[in-house]
């Protein structure tokens, strides 16, 4: 009989393909642990690439602190350590916010300097932080607000841009770009105030030169269609142009965090939050993006791609459908099917899952506005133990089918996997008291496949 300990040790990385980055579901590091790693940035060291990250919790927006993960291949990620956690007092004390951190190594001082939105749970108090650590992924120390002309930035959404020549850049929402000075500890002046820009602010240079500055408008945790401006410098002028995803799709059911261009394939990176259960539901969205001239597009949604060639990938071509039986269903009773087969249930309780024998097994579903949290779990029958368990978010405001979870890797043995309707919602709302969310608690379960490696 195989012990708990055992199969944790064997939870190997999430994907077989070996730089495919697989979109809209959880992701697993080598200890079978949820990435956790929101509003984040990347920075490529050495030839590695490191992703830092907001440590979220499934109970709280109160800040845990910010992660640090590497990476060979932005597919398989290595959990290094939470590399700021929560002080003991101050602006990133209890019971305070700290999102959207952002790393920068400063040219001149060969120090990782990390700015970061702080501020208290109404979000009335906002500041941007800056910690400073002389390795990439070691303890970075706190050093509080960062500081223009003596005083600190009082605004919350923000980001970074570091240009080709080493200069570093503070982005602010709704407009102000800052750049820093030489050693990055502080802002050196204000080059451009970009009318029109929203919130979740980042930027990319392009090849030509041209600029390309992304944000998002104001739903809260909610998605919308994000936009773009442009221009020939960072201190302007900048040129509102539209959205870079189809209009409608709500930037793919995800809001801009970041862009990495290393000089190879320019990637968007977005935040698929699930308020209030971020740490297990939330997902990622990257996505190769294409820039000519004075336009950037992501013209189509992968929810698998090859991160060297930016094809899509089918994660499906080769997986085999798992069969599920009456016998794995809680009660047919609790379920409807529609016409394509698609099980739905809002009963809180009602399960539905299946037998398999080791590997990857994956979910196929619907998100849409009805939709809420299930809660997965796969138990080993030899020992009667539950050996991997996690929310998994039905709900998005734009309808999409497909891949809601792969799982990490298992050895081989007898499993059953089963998703139970939990009857919690994600439901939330912005400061001024407008209410997001979704109108049901609907699960919806299209097929279970066990994915080939």
């Amino acid at each position: 009989m195989k012990a708990l300990s055992f199969i944790l040790l064997l939870f190997t990385s999430l994907l077989s393909h070996a730089q495919t980055i697989v979109n809209g579901v959880p992701w697993f590091d080598q200890n079978g642990e949820t990435v956790n790693a929101h509003g984040a940035c990347i920075v490529k060291e050495n030839g590695k690439f490191y992703l830092f990250g907001e440590w979220k919790s499934d109970t709280s927006n109160a800040f845990p602190g910010f992660s640090c993960y590497m990476s060979d291949d932005l597919s398989d990620w290595e959990f290094r350590r939470v590399v700021l956690p929560m002080q003991k007092d101050g602006i990133l004390g209890p019971e305070r916010v700290g999102e959207r951190c952002k790393v920068m190594r400063c040219p001149k001082t060969d120090e990782y300097v990390m700015l970061m939105h702080c501020d208290d749970m109404r979000y009335k108090d906002p500041h941007v932080g800056i910690a400073t650590s002389k390795t990439i992924d070691g303890e970075y120390t706190f050093h509080g607000p960062i500081l223009y002309n003596g005083k600190p930035i009082k605004k919350w959404d923000m980001g970074t841009f570091q240009d080709s020549d080493g200069t570093g850049y503070l982005l602010i929402h709704h407009g102000p770009i800052y750049r820093l000075s030489d050693d990055y500890r502080s802002i050196d002046t204000l080059v451009a105030n970009v009318k029109g820009m929203g919130e979740s602010p980042a930027m990319m240079k392009g090849q030509n030169g041209t600029y390309f500055l992304l944000s998002s408008n104001m739903t809260s945790w909610e998605k919308n269609d994000n936009f773009y401006h442009t221009a020939p410098s960072v201190e302007g002028p900048w040129t509102r142009q539209g959205f870079f995803c189809p209009e409608g799709t709500l930037t793919y059911n995800s809001q801009t965090t970041f862009m990495f261009n290393d000089g190879e394939l320019p990637m968007f990176m977005g935040d698929r939050w699930s308020y209030p259960h971020q740490a297990s539901a939330a997902t990622y969205v990257w996505l190769p993006i294409r820039a000519e001239g004075t336009k950037l597009s992501i013209p189509n949604y992968m929810q698998a791609w090859d991160a060297t060639t930016g094809k899509h990938v089918d994660l499906l071509s080769k997986a085999k459908r798992v069969k599920t039986n009456r016998i794995d269903i809680s009660s047919m009773d609790h379920w409807t099917s529609g016409a394509d087969g698609t099980l739905r249930s809002n009963h809180q309780g009602a399960t539905i899952g299946t037998r398999f024998s080791g590997g990857r097994i994956a979910i196929f579903g619907e998100t849409n506005k009805h939709g809420a949290y299930g809660k997965v779990s796969i138990t080993d029958l030899e020992s009667d133990k539950v050996v991997h368990s996690l929310l998994i978010d039905f709900y998005s405001k734009v309808s999409d089918r497909g891949l809601r979870y792969i799982s990490p890797r298992l050895p081989k043995g007898k499993y059953r996997i089963d998703v139970e309707v939990t009857g919690d919602r994600p439901n939330w709302s912005d400061k001024k008291g407008n209410k997001f969310g979704t109108d049901n608690s609907y699960i919806n379960i299209k097929d279970f496949y066990l994915i080939k490696e």
